[in-house]
Parts: structure tokens; sequence; C-alpha cells
């Protein structure tokens, strides 16, 4: 049995673990609220974006366009979007599985990594990392969003990429967060998001020509689903470690409390001890 110094030394040693976990667990409740407001406001705007495009390309017919269709490289650019910091629960290793887990050949792979975190998981697995972009996300902006959309659509452009896909944790609510994979560019049409009415087959006409058109507008659409993955990721990330944190805060409170009443018990049989030898000893003189 551990002696009464040890078990009053770790139960110390864990008030101030628990003191630091309630702490942290407080600064990113009040980072959640601001980042929840941000992922509100954008996530619509994303999702509409998404939703338009698919239903022009539905009704578009076949066009022979360079955004919608493969290039001849076989390398795949995959935007990763982390944390810089630890303590968020699995909140970067559910995103670091969906590409370790993808079925593409790690040879094909360049990641793009926004958040340190999956960047050193991915570079110890023999990833190649092409960008780090990692301070963007400690405060996204559109302007981020731009630039790194505008590298990636000139080396799709000139054929070093074939495919363009976008890694990121989607933020339902405050305690559910779900982590995607999904394909930015060749754009394809997702039927699940065309709009329900099926008897509208209105063909789509372009003005200007459809090659001017999706020039324009096919920038925007990746650059505002970066953008929305960006902010929905902070709102994640977030909201995991505050969960992350209230976890550890309840599990150092059982183990104070089991440590207290083993601290306790300890003292007792060390006063009864006390006593019987005060006893015997008396005893023994008598």
């Amino acid at each position: 049995m551990a002696s009464m110094r040890d078990i009053k030394r770790r139960r110390d040693s864990i008030q101030s673990t628990g003191q630091i976990t309630k702490a942290m667990k407080l600064v990113s409740t009040v980072k959640l609220q601001k980042a929840k407001g941000k992922a509100e406001s954008t996530k619509p705007y994303s999702d509409l974006m998404y939703e338009t495009i698919c239903n022009m390309l539905a009704r578009s017919g076949n066009i022979n366009h360079k955004y919608l269709q493969a290039g001849e490289s076989e390398r795949k650019a995959v935007i990763t979007i982390t944390a810089n910091r630890g303590l968020a629960g699995g909140y970067n290793t559910n995103i670091t599985k969906l590409i370790t887990e993808s079925g593409i050949p790690k040879e094909d792979i360049d990641i793009i990594a926004i958040g340190t975190k999956g960047r050193d998981y991915l570079a110890r697995r023999g990833y190649n990392i092409t960008d780090d972009c990692s301070d963007v996300i400690n405060e996204p902006l559109y302007t981020d969003a731009r630039d790194i959309c505008d590298k990636l659509l000139e080396r799709f452009a000139d054929g070093q990429i074939g495919e363009i896909y976008l890694a990121y944790t989607s933020f339902k609510n405050t305690v559910v967060h779900e982590p995607k994979l999904i394909k930015l560019l060749p754009v394809s049409v997702d039927t699940e998001s065309v709009s329900a009415d099926k008897e509208d087959t209105t063909p789509m006409n372009y003005e200007p020509a459809e090659d001017e058109a999706l020039n324009l507008i096919i920038p925007k659409y990746v650059c505002s689903l970066i953008y929305g993955a960006l902010i929905e990721a902070v709102a994640s990330e977030n909201g995991a470690r505050m969960q992350a944190m209230d976890n550890a805060t309840s599990n150092a409170d059982e183990m104070i409390s089991d440590l207290s009443l083993k601290y306790n018990r300890a003292r007792q049989a060390s006063i009864t001890q006390e006593l019987t030898e005060i006893i015997a000893g008396a005893n023994a003189i008598g």
C-alpha cells in the first residue's frame, strides 16, 4: 500500500492538473462561442454555393472544361486542416485517418498542410508535404483561402496535379463534429445535392460563353469551400478541446476523491497502529 506521503503528493499533482484543464475548458468555451457564430453564418453560403454549382452542371450537359476533367497527372493534392495544438481528443487523429485510410497511395499525394499536428503526423509516415500553411488556422481569412486556391488552380491548370481534395472537420453543433474528405477538382455532380425538383429540366444557358463563365465561377466555388472548411474547423477544434478538457476535469475530480479516501484510510490505519503500540508499551511497563 502506498504511503500517506505518496498519496498526498499524487493528489496534489492531480489537483494542479485539474485546475489547468478547468481553465483550458473555460478558454475553449469562450473561443467556441466566437467561432460557432462565424461557422453558422458562413456554412449556409458554402452549402448554397455547392448546391448551386451541382445544379448548374447537372443541367449543362457534357461540357469540355479543364476544371471538370481530371488532369493527366496521377498526383493528388490534399488540403489537410488540423490544429496547431493538441489536447483536443481525437480531433486531429480523425483527419489524419481519413487520409491514411483513403486508399490513395501516399506516393501520389501532395499534402497542403494547415495545422502542425496533421503536418507532423503525415510527415513522419512518409507523406510529401508540399506547402505548410499552419499559421492560417490561427485566424482564418478569406484572403488566405484565396491564396491557397490560386496556387492549387495554377498547379492544376499546368498539369502538375490531377485532382484536389479537402480534408477537414465539419461543424454540426457544439458536441457533433464530422471529419470529411471531399473532392474539389475536377468538379463532379453530386446527385444528392441537386434540387429535388426532378421535373425542372430547363437547360443551363451561359452568358458569356461557358468557358469564360466557368473560369470565373469555379475558382470562387473552390475558394468558398476552402474558407468555409477553415471556419468550421476552428469551431470544431474548440468544441473538441472543450469536451476533452471537461472529461479530463471530471476524471481528475474522481481521482482526487478516490485518493482522498485512500489517504484517510491510510491516516486512520497509522493512528490505530500508533495507539496500539502505545497501549502495548504501557501494558508492558505496568
